[in-house]
């Protein structure tokens, strides 16, 4: 193990919501910073209808799962394969491949969404300016797929990071919804440049 991997693995190990996701039985520690938010904004509520998109572990859908209930509806999309969560429907592959959307579509039941939630990230190559391009290419992506899926009213929410292409995508996520806040979850680590943009009702008529 490298110097620099060895420093990551001991800061892991330490941290408390690694811990914390270990005594609660969430699959990561990504699921603090969902609770964070949803309680902040008010975000699911029970019988919702939510997409989770970039599921993989599975923490977040763990998290919306229980919030929304058995009358709830919960569809994970993943590229990665992921364990079974019990009152969710997880769909392997890039919900850019028609036929990985229309087994989405068919889960969802013809129904719109309350809420799409993306907390995905690029494989990373080390190399700054392309890993940043490929995150927010991501992010447009996933704001596309919530624009066609969401009611109207719909939120979402979706995991950028500070840098370039950030503030045109905040634009066009204010073009979209009624209003765009900024989130930085306590449970982020503060060295990340992460950001998650919570838009809130959908304009207009898809």
């Amino acid at each position: 193990m490298s110097k620099t991997s060895n420093v990551w693995m001991q800061q892991h190990v330490r941290d408390p919501y690694v811990k914390q996701a270990q005594i609660d039985g969430y699959r990561s520690r990504a699921a603090f910073k969902l609770l964070e938010l949803v309680e902040k904004d008010q975000l699911i509520s029970a019988g919702n209808i939510v997409v989770d998109l970039g599921s993989s572990p599975g923490s977040w859908s763990q998290v919306i799962a229980k919030k929304v209930g058995t009358r709830g509806i919960v569809v994970a999309v993943d590229v990665l394969e992921m364990e079974s969560i019990p009152g969710v429907t997880f769909i392997c592959g890039d919900f850019r491949e028609e036929y990985v959307l229309a087994n989405v579509e068919a889960a969802l039941q013809g129904r719109q969404v309350d809420l799409v939630v993306s907390d995905m990230s690029p494989n990373l190559s080390g190399v700054a300016s392309a890993d940043q391009a490929r995150s927010m290419h991501l992010c447009e992506l996933a704001q596309e797929f919530a624009c066609k899926h969401l009611k109207e009213s719909g939120n979402f929410l979706v995991k950028t990071f500070q840098g370039a292409g950030f503030p045109d995508f905040q634009n066009a996520m204010r073009n979209s919804f009624m209003s765009v806040a900024s989130r930085k979850p306590r449970a982020s680590r503060g060295r990340s440049s992460e950001m998650y943009l919570l838009g809130r009702g959908l304009k207009g008529v898809k």
